[in-house]
């Protein structure tokens, strides 16, 4: 099989694309990629050093407001397209593959007007304007959550879950707590608030952390590369506490998660696909700073279901987050029902549904 991947951004629209490209070199070992993406988004780095073929094409986000700049992304959007065109010709794929972002939106777009098979996957509950823009073109839309699907043509949309989702739960349960300094046989929670980190989370967590010193859980702390130095001073009275362990970034972060009692975190896509398939009880704390409130659709999925519980980003304070924390680690019939409750929410079979719809779209 010969596939083109795109999608960027962020890490959300990029790695349900790597975990499909992984997942089918394993299950047929002859295929061929290429991810098509851009020179500055996150993509330019990550699918290189996940060692696939990568090329660009130059192309911006539309913007929101009336912009004398949106008539430049519109002629980069056209030319954007005729790029991706010679690109996807060239390289003469079997399916085009996109998971959002605005960059999937002219390679998806060239592909229908080549008339190659397409698929389009929205992460999220609430679509994002490519993926929008492209339902009506390509062959198949696949959705991680069921709130997506009245969002796209009934008779192309097919609920498949997260890819990232089947990734994370082969991950299985190892003593990497004892990289950060921790004891892998206590409850830990892990809180973070994305690769960047947020602001509000880590003015909560700085708040909480003269109270998480005492608890009887552990707290693994990620404050974002950009807000370390911003807290140092206070990050660093804490160096010698055996209950807590504060960095920047957490780079293995799944193998993290697949050790952890409880996250706390934003409700991102990829966050939630780890969630659940590791089955693991959540506090949710939307970014407020997201397209549609996507995040708070998301987390209220979870929450509806009794695996979540969410905090507003504008109500949360030190005192309810150590709270939120307690009412759930302390109460073990509750804990387990919401393990159960997340597990029951995941799809573990995510990347062998998608393979199925492609398989079928090529035949």
């Amino acid at each position: 099989m010969k596939i083109v991947l795109t999608g960027g951004g962020t890490g959300g629209h990029i790695y349900p694309a790597l975990a499909f490209a992984k997942y089918l070199q394993k299950i047929e070992p002859g295929s061929e990629f290429l991810y098509i993406g851009t020179e500055k988004g996150l993509e330019s780095t990550i699918v290189p050093a996940a060692g696939f073929p990568f090329k660009t094409v130059d192309v911006q986000g539309i913007r929101r407001s009336l912009s004398p700049d949106n008539i430049r992304t519109a002629w980069k959007f056209f030319r954007s397209t005729a790029d991706a065109k010679k690109i996807i010709a060239d390289f003469k794929p079997d399916v085009v593959f996109g998971t959002g972002g605005y960059v999937s939106g002219p390679v998806v777009y060239a592909a229908t007007r080549l008339k190659i098979p397409t698929i389009i996957h929205e992460q999220n509950a609430v679509p994002g304007v490519a993926n929008k823009f492209l339902a009506k073109r390509v062959n198949k839309v696949a959705v991680a959550f069921h709130h997506a699907e009245q969002h796209f043509p009934a008779e192309k949309v097919v609920f498949v879950g997260n890819p990232r989702a089947q990734e994370v739960a082969d991950i299985k349960a190892s003593d990497i707590l004892k990289t950060y300094d921790l004891d892998p046989r206590k409850q830990t929670v892990v809180i973070f608030g994305g690769s960047r980190g947020a602001l509000t989370i880590n003015k909560a967590v700085v708040s909480a952390l003269p109270e998480l010193e005492h608890q009887s859980y552990q707290t693994l702390y990620a404050s974002g590369e950009i807000y370390y130095d911003d807290f140092k001073k206070e990050f660093v009275r804490f160096d010698e506490c055996p209950n807590i362990a504060i960095r920047p970034y957490i780079s293995d972060m799944s193998e993290v998660l697949s050790s952890a009692s409880l996250i706390v975190a934003r409700s991102g896509a990829t966050t939630i696909a780890e969630v659940t398939a590791l089955g693991l009880p959540a506090i949710f704390i939307p970014s407020p700073n997201v397209t549609n409130d996507q995040q708070t659709k998301n987390a209220m999925e979870l929450v509806d279901a009794g695996a979540a519980v969410m905090i507003k980003d504008a109500d949360l304070t030190a005192d309810k987050l150590l709270k939120s924390i307690s009412d759930i680690l302390s109460n073990m019939e509750r804990y387990e029902k919401m393990k159960a409750a997340s597990l029951a929410a995941g799809v573990p079979d995510a990347l062998e549904r998608l393979y199925k719809l492609t398989k079928e779209m090529i035949q």
